[in-house]
């Protein structure tokens, strides 16, 4: 048979039905979640599926009125779907690479860009960087998350985490940062001036200062400096 006939390329993507985690990677970049209950999935993440499975968008008061208006000040970035029924789903963000993470009673911080799908019984909270509203494009928002389940991140590229000891700072570029642990909480440095908003070099003037003890996770891009340049 030749390595370029349709059957084998059929044998080579074809989807893997050994497996049945119910929250596991099909590919690098395709979440796959074998369904029975409900799962949140950033909206518009959906790619695939089969079975009985019934898509609803986040309900403004399901989480209470103090979500309400983080949400509406978050804008459209940070909007989640429930799935829910049987069946399997498939999921992916724009071809990034999906990291799979299991919560054991502990909590990380997503940047809202970055936060693909996470188990249901996971608690859930947006938190805003009000300092930084209206230096950058995007990446205002994060989801914090708490508890047991699996949590599926994103990122462009390979990730890296980088770790913080206490009296060690690691700095990092905002359109970069991906995630950090519990306990993390960055602070903003700036260098701001009308000079600094021109040019390909906007987004140095900004950095986040993570001190004390934990990880960070960051991307080889900046999510909202190539956004930018693209308009």
């Amino acid at each position: 048979m030749s390595n370029y006939s349709i059957d084998e390329f059929i044998r080579k993507t074809q989807q893997d039905k050994n497996e049945n985690d119910h929250f596991e990677l099909e590919t690098e970049r395709i979440l796959e979640v074998n369904l029975q209950g409900d799962v949140w999935a950033k909206a518009g993440a959906m790619i695939s599926y089969n079975g009985e499975i019934k898509f609803v968008r986040e309900g403004i008061l399901e989480h209470g009125v103090g979500k309400m208006f983080k949400k509406a000040f978050s804008g459209e970035g940070s909007s989640l779907m429930k799935a829910q029924g049987q069946g399997t789903l498939y999921l992916a963000d724009q071809g990034k690479k999906i990291t799979i993470l299991e919560l054991n009673n502990d909590a990380i911080t997503v940047n809202g860009n970055d936060i693909l799908a996470f188990e249901s019984g996971i608690d859930w909270d947006i938190k805003l960087m009000k300092k930084v509203a209206g230096m950058m494009s995007g990446g205002l928002f994060n989801v914090h998350l708490r508890g047991h389940g699996r949590v599926a991140i994103t990122s462009h590229y390979e990730p890296l985490t980088l770790l913080v000891k206490p009296g060690e700072p690691v700095l990092t570029d905002p359109n970069a940062t991906v995630a950090w642990s519990e306990h993390l909480e960055p602070e903003f440095q700036t260098d701001v001036s009308f000079k600094t908003f021109i040019g390909r070099g906007s987004g140095e003037s900004i950095q986040m200062k993570f001190a004390g003890e934990g990880f960070v996770v960051v991307q080889p891009f900046e999510e909202g400096s190539a956004q930018q340049e693209s308009k």
